[in-house]
């Protein structure tokens, strides 16, 4: 079964970055003009076993700093066009890249930061069991807009439930919500919280 469902994951990703190849190309360009160089925001995430990789996205934000030269906080570096790609998911499109190179499957547990893994409790680390994902099942149950204890709680349910019929269903209804733009937090399109442990469990 992990076969097929690494199987399915080059075959979708090679065909959506041949699909979306134009777009993602105009995106790029989009980024370059909107909010500069680099296009790309990379960042080190933990993937199976929490094991290190690192993530592919377009940038989102700008990157104004102080005069000291450090970043300004992100409610100040948001913009209309990142907004936007965030909305709809489009900054996450280079990920395919991620999938191909087999650091992420389609449908998983969001990889988060690696300095989150030494917070989970017994009960979350189990979501580090699978391959993270693109999509997973608590991104269709409230995306942005749940706790990190619920979602740690949708995390571990599918990978203690975990079946190909069950990814198909969470892509399928990934597409829905991104059409839609449901389960964001898009009344002040903030950022997501970081999380603290066992404070939030």
């Amino acid at each position: 079964m992990i076969v097929i469902k690494r199987f399915i994951d080059i075959f979708f990703a090679s065909i959506t970055l041949i699909v979306f190849l134009i777009p993602i190309v105009l995106i790029g360009l989009a980024v370059l003009i909107f909010l500069g160089r680099p296009i790309f925001f990379i960042q080190e995430r933990a993937g199976q076993f929490g094991k290190p990789f690192k993530i592919i996205k377009f940038r989102s934000m700008k990157n104004t700093k102080d005069r000291d030269g450090n970043l300004l906080p992100n409610e100040l570096r948001q913009s209309s066009f990142g907004n936007f790609i965030r909305k709809y998911s489009l900054d996450e499109l280079p990920q395919l890249i991620n999938i191909l190179k087999g650091d992420i499957s389609i449908v998983g547990p969001r990889p988060l930061l690696l300095d989150y893994v030494p917070l989970y409790n017994q009960e979350q680390k189990k979501r580090l069991n699978a391959k993270p994902g693109l999509t997973g099942w608590a991104q269709i149950n409230g995306r942005n807009a749940i706790s990190w204890k619920e979602k740690f709680e949708y995390d571990v349910w599918y990978v203690e439930n975990w079946s190909l019929l069950l990814d198909i269903k969470i892509i399928a209804l990934t597409a829905y919500k991104v059409i839609k733009s449901e389960g964001v937090n898009t009344a002040s399109n903030s950022m997501v919280t970081r999380f603290k442990g066992d404070e939030e469990s």
